[in-house]
């Protein structure tokens, strides 16, 4: 994450997000805080206290809407005009991990863009959170923000572009400091435990390997494929919870500026589905983490039949195995070019942007629930490694496509469980799995 740290020489803005951290560096509380704006009244767009279901809010050059035109999902959402902003009068003691906010173009208004600050108790400066967010769809779609800064803060959305155009902004929620994992770090229950499979490093300069990591899962993205390489996510009860599927495909704005960025809609009339790698289901905890699983960068254009029967088979069976009490490690992946979809066989999509895949794999080392993970793994754990076509007349049976580590490593070029010991490797990588699929 990147901050931009307003109107503060350089030494300055150093010595007070120092202090502005360590003041408020006392609360870890894992709770959530939400606002609907369907509670309160304002009507017209200048500034003016209102109270909310979560607080006290200021807004400026904005009104809470309840048109036809305004978008949102309960009876009225935030409509901001101008340099429109909400800002809240409150602050959270349990300072926050993710942010999330539903936004779209009012009406049929142009697109406009917006960003996220927050404010630590007792600090004058504002702090900018990530990239500006366009709002240019007609439907609500999900922006979500990495804060990680604990202690009491508060927030403020700032409509920044698009002067004459309008937007709404709804669903605002703050997940508390350490509600979700951290980043991927050696050890136990991390989304890298078992390896980076190909060294993939966040560097401009490596854009067939570029390594984003995120609170749900890392990935190795390829930037002139628009799909990753692999993705790899930890699995366990703790990622299990009762968020609902929020469908809110969309660009990963965290790749480099000038990177194209995949869309949401770019595999529309493409005769593929947009198959997710980490798959919603396994990210249910929170909002913010079932949300994260749509962006595309979490995406392969997959054969109908292949992601929903194939594919879905599977992944259902591995949170199965969770529920038995195990704990699982995954790492997913595609390869070569070319896919049969409902509409034939494509080798690319979105104006030859989007590279087709001609196989698919995952490697699912499965534990009992324990600790030193690496250190448990020997030639008794199960470890189920399959490869199937990317063709829509594929069997459903997922164990039809069972092989070996060692296979998938030689068709792709990676070092899946580069973390084990070599000796270990040698043995897990060359059996093929032949447990049950259901």
């Amino acid at each position: 994450m990147k901050h931009s740290y307003q109107r503060w020489p350089s030494a300055w803005k150093l010595l007070l997000l120092v202090g502005c951290l360590l003041a408020g560096r006392s609360a870890y509380a894992q709770t959530a805080t939400q606002e609907s704006f369907d509670t309160g009244t304002k009507t017209t767009y200048p500034a003016g206290q209102v109270a909310l279901s979560s607080g006290s809010w200021t807004l400026d050059d904005a009104l809470l809407g309840t048109s036809a035109e305004d978008h949102r999902m309960g009876t009225q959402s935030a409509r901001l005009q101008q340099r429109g902003t909400l800002t809240m009068d409150f602050f959270l003691a349990d300072g926050a991990s993710t942010v999330t906010v539903q936004h779209a173009a009012y009406g049929t208004d142009a697109s406009s863009a917006f960003e996220l600050y927050y404010q630590t108790q007792g600090c004058a400066d504002w702090v900018r959170v990530g990239q500006p967010v366009i709002a240019s769809s007609y439907a609500l779609q999900t922006a979500s923000f990495s804060v990680n800064v604990p202690g009491s803060l508060r927030f403020q959305l700032r409509k920044v572009t698009g002067t004459a155009a309008r937007l709404n902004l709804d669903n605002f929620t703050v997940a508390a400091f350490a509600a979700t994992p951290p980043l991927p770090v050696a050890g136990d229950n991390q989304h890298l435990t078992m390896g980076n499979p190909s060294g993939a490093v966040a560097d401009v300069n490596q854009p067939f390997n570029y390594l984003l990591e995120k609170p749900q899962y890392a990935l190795s993205y390829h930037r002139d494929r628009g799909t990753p390489n692999w993705v790899s996510w930890y699995l366990s009860r703790d990622w299990q919870g009762s968020a609902p599927r929020q469908d809110d495909f969309r660009a990963d704005e965290t790749l480099p500026a000038g990177w194209y960025r995949v869309q949401g809609t770019s595999y529309s009339g493409s005769g593929f589905d947009r198959g997710h790698n980490t798959p919603s289901a396994d990210r249910t905890r929170s909002v913010a983490d079932n949300s994260a699983t749509f962006l595309m960068t979490n995406m392969i254009p997959q054969a109908p039949n292949n992601n929903q029967q194939t594919w879905n088979n599977l992944e259902g069976y591995s949170r199965t195995l969770v529920g038995q009490g195990n704990e699982l490690y995954i790492i997913m992946g595609s390869y070569g070019k070319g896919g049969t979809g409902r509409n034939g066989y494509l080798e690319t999509i979105d104006q030859g942007r989007v590279t087709v895949p001609a196989r698919v794999w995952k490697v699912i080392v499965v534990l009992p629930v324990g600790t030193g993970d690496v250190s448990r793994v020997n030639a008794n754990t199960r470890i189920i490694a399959i490869d199937t076509p990317n063709d829509n007349s594929i069997s459903p049976n997922w164990g039809q496509f069972r092989t070996t580590v060692d296979a998938i490593e030689a068709a792709t070029g990676l070092d899946l469980l580069s973390a084990l010991p070599v000796s270990v490797q040698q043995v897990v990588e060359a059996q093929v799995d032949n447990g049950p699929t259901n």
